[in-house]
């Protein structure tokens, strides 16, 4: 198996995606954190002493799609179309369920990107009520689905 991300002197590069035709690529993926009822009511309830932790956390969301390239070395930097998040309350945990959509037209995919995001969510969600509940849990980071690209769809 050839691995994209070395050259034939095994060293490091980016994958050279000129010749690749732009197509409309996107994908979604997402991630759980699992804490304490306290934490859990104290979002809800808009009660935190660090503000509004569902809406930053989409903000940090947002921001950590953008940044991908940045933070991960073999990553290209992408002309974005669109970013999309949504986060599920989930009571029975409790806990919540972030949700990062990237949309972009080009030659290469959006899979790490949507991943970033949500990563980068969950652990605002994190830093904002830790202070409350220092267990909580980040899981099930994952891709669910993506379409675009030689490769083709892929849903979990």
């Amino acid at each position: 198996m050839n691995l994209t991300h070395l050259d034939k002197n095994q060293r490091p590069k980016m994958v050279d995606v000129s010749d690749k035709d732009n197509t409309s690529r996107v994908a979604i993926a997402s991630g759980t954190i699992q804490m304490s009822q306290d934490a859990y009511d104290a979002i809800i309830d808009e009660k935190t002493k660090k503000g509004p932790v569902l809406q930053t956390a989409v903000i940090a969301a947002i921001m950590g799609v953008k940044k991908t390239s940045e933070l991960i070395p073999m990553c290209h930097p992408l002309n974005l179309s669109g970013i999309n998040c949504d986060i599920d309350e989930l009571s029975e945990l409790p806990g919540f369920k972030l949700s990062v959509t990237a949309k972009l037209r080009g030659q290469t995919g959006v899979e790490m990107e949507a991943l970033m995001g949500t990563s980068v969510g969950l652990l605002t969600i994190y830093d904002m009520v830790k202070a409350i509940d220092k267990s909580m849990l980040i899981q099930n980071i994952q891709l669910e689905e993506k379409s675009g690209g030689k490769n083709g769809n892929y849903k979990r």
